[in-house]
Order: C-alpha cells, then structure tokens, then sequence
C-alpha cells in the first residue's frame, strides 16, 4: 500500500489495480465516457419522468473498497439518497479493502468481508438500519464474496486470496449467530462469487483461476461436485481432476440461481457469455452472448430477467429467460461490478468502481424500460451490493 497525505484516493488506484481478478476485462479510456446527468443541490441524480416515479422505498447496501465504507441508500420518490456513510476499516493510515456485503434474510443484519487482513481477512457483522458493529469472524486470505443460508443462521464467504502462488483457496463457513468459522473448506484457485440456493441445501462458487464451479453441501460442508468450464466442453469433473493447462478459459465469475432452484447462470468473464447450466445435472442448456466482461449477475424474483453487470464496457446486459433477448443500458461510470434486483422486480441496483480517484456510482435501472432512471456518487471503488429492504409507499403520504 501506497501512504501520503492523500493515501486513501491513491490507495483506491492501487486496490484497483491489485483486485482486478485474474486479468478480468477492464475498459480502455475510450469506454469511460459519461451519460449526462443532472444532479440536485444534494449530488444525488433523479429521473424527472413522472412515469419513473417509484410506489415504494427502497434500500441498498454498498461496499466502498477503496474507501473503508459502506453506504446505505434509499431510492424512492424523493429520488437517490445516500442516508450513512458506516467506516469499516481497521488501520485508519491504510486500505482495509470492504469488498463483499450481504443482508440476512429477515433483514436484521448485514455483513461485509474485509479483504485485508492481518495476515487473514474478517467478515464483519452490522444491526441493520442502526448500523452497529456486533460481532466479527477471521476467515481466509482475501474474503470476496458472500451467502446466507434462507433460515439466516450459516454465512459463506469465498476466500479469493491473491497473495502468492495460485494453489486451491477455500470457502470458510460461519455460524452467523455468534460469528465463529465452523470449517474452511478447499475448493479451487480464487474462488468468487458466493451463492446458494433457495432451499438452502446448495452453495455454489465460480473458480476465477481453475475455470470450474464448485458446489458444496450446506449440511455436510463438503465439496460434492465440480463442473468443468471449459467453453464448448463444460462437463463434471472427477474428484481429485484439475483441468488441462492452455485449454479455452470461460474465467466463471459468478453463480446465480433461478427463483426455483432449476437453473444456474454462470458469468463467464472470458468469453463473453452467460451460461444457463441445468442444477439436476450440471449440464449446459442455453447460451447468452454479451458484452466484454460479463462480471456480477442476477435473476429477478419473478424468473424473468437475467441482469449482468458488463465491467469491460460500463453497462447492464437485462436478458430477458423467456425469449433470449437481451437489451444494454450504459452506466454511469466504467468498471460496471455489482448487481441486485428488487423484490418486486422492478428495479436492478448496479455499483460502478469507476477509474482512480473518480467516486463510484449507484445506478438504478428500471427492467421493463430498459432505462437507467437515477444515480448517485458514492465513495471510491463501489463494489460489493445488497438489497435490505422495501416498504411501500402509504397512501397520502
């Protein structure tokens, strides 16, 4: 790390750099080009079409990597606004790295990983809403992102670590209540992308440095299959089988799961696809092209819409499951990372690192219109994403 007076914005062009996965698609400076906005005296952007206009509130979490923070913010119909601004590192002079957040299933709670550890990372435990610190759990090197399982009581986190050698890393399962590691379980070289399914049986991670997907049983915390990513030859591995040296890398990033727990979606962010893969047998069913850098992904509760974050271009893939279709909507600033959608499917939530010094953005698009209908600035490298909660709007209100 990088220490001066202004240690923490050039400390943001050094995480950058040092967290760029595996050589991941970044855009050149001809792809950084801004859509035009129009922010009110308080910074935040709002859609002035009465037609956006939103029946509901609605709250996000955003990890700030270069910045040590977390923002909540609010989008409804007073527009997009940045209600707290929560510090999450531990050594002031120093990046910390808040990469990953993620909310408990009945809202309570929030948690984010802190990348940097010493020599291991943390994850951190939040009240929701009160956004008190209440508890912490040591893990691996470099944890990234993270899962909870539906009854709230396990958290996975993978441990991507960049540091040395690339050996198979791990994903460290916590019993959330009270924050303590029950086992590290070895899976593949950086693992990302942390997800389960909505039974709650199944934890699914991509393999950012061994080209696999990994799927691990919550009960019995252990490894149970391995799918191969190899574009074009995507099939199950053998227990102890590695994949051949030189072969076509997919670099799967991320794993989302259909509202049913009948299909997977795979971000492969080397060749430029999402995958649709059958859960029964791991096998591929559907290909989507995209963009360059298909990087964060998810489905919409109502299994319409695949969302894709495209980081090598600054936009949003909305592929549409029922026809294939796809439509782009360009963000508001480059290196486009996360993505949520809410639970009415109406709106995706979509985090942009930006460039260096620039502050990242929150962007909130609307999936029927395929329009980006406000933004916000929030701090430096925004990346990690979670959705807290909706409340409808009351009437006369």
């Amino acid at each position: 790390m990088i220490l001066c007076a202004s240690g923490r914005r050039l400390g943001a062009m050094v995480t950058a750099a040092a967290l760029a996965v595996a050589a991941l698609v970044v855009p050149g400076r001809a792809a950084m080009a801004q859509t035009e906005r129009s922010p009110d005296s308080s910074g935040r952007t709002v859609a002035s079409s009465p037609s956006q206009t939103p029946e509901a509130n609605y709250w996000v979490y955003v990890a700030n990597e270069a910045s040590d923070a977390v923002s909540r913010v609010r989008f409804g119909p007073d527009g997009l606004v940045v209600e707290r601004s929560i510090e999450v590192g531990i050594r002031p002079a120093d990046i910390d790295g808040a990469h990953g957040v993620t909310v408990s299933p009945d809202g309570i709670y929030w948690y984010v990983s802190v990348a940097h550890g010493t020599p291991f990372g943390e994850v951190w435990k939040y009240t929701a809403g009160s956004d008190q610190l209440v508890g912490k759990a040591t893990v691996g090197m470099f944890p990234a992102t993270m899962a909870v399982t539906p009854d709230g009581l396990s958290l996975f986190v993978v441990n991507f670590n960049l540091h040395g050698n690339p050996v198979p890393s791990s994903v460290s399962a916590i019993f959330s209540t009270g924050m303590q590691e029950l086992a590290k379980i070895e899976t593949c070289v950086k693992p990302h992308g942390s997800t389960i399914n909505r039974a709650g049986t199944l934890h699914y991670s991509a393999c950012v440095g061994s080209d696999q997907i990994v799927e691990i049983s919550v009960d019995e915390l252990a490894v149970t299959r391995r799918l191969l990513m190899t574009p074009g030859e995507e099939r199950l591995l053998a227990s102890s089988e590695e994949p051949s040296e030189g072969a076509p890398r997919c670099k799967p990033t991320w794993v989302a799961v259909s509202p049913d727990d009948r299909q997977l979606y795979v971000a492969c962010n080397g060749n430029q696809e999402v995958l649709e893969i059958d859960a029964a047998d791991l096998h591929v069913t559907r290909r989507f092209p995209t963009g360059k850098g298909p990087y964060n992904l998810a489905v919409s509760p109502d299994g319409r819409y695949v969302v894709a974050t495209l980081k090598g271009q600054g936009s949003v893939a909305i592929i549409d499951r029922w026809s294939g279709e796809e439509r782009r909507v360009d963000a508001s600033e480059a290196v486009t990372h996360g993505v949520v959608v809410s639970p009415d499917s109406r709106y995706a939530f979509v985090s942009n690192e930006a460039i260096g010094s620039t502050l990242g953005t929150l962007d909130v698009i609307d999936l029927e219109r395929a329009e980006r209908v406000a933004s916000t600035p929030l701090a430096l490298q925004s990346g990690g994403i979670a959705f807290w909660k909706m409340e409808p709007i009351a009437e006369g209100t």
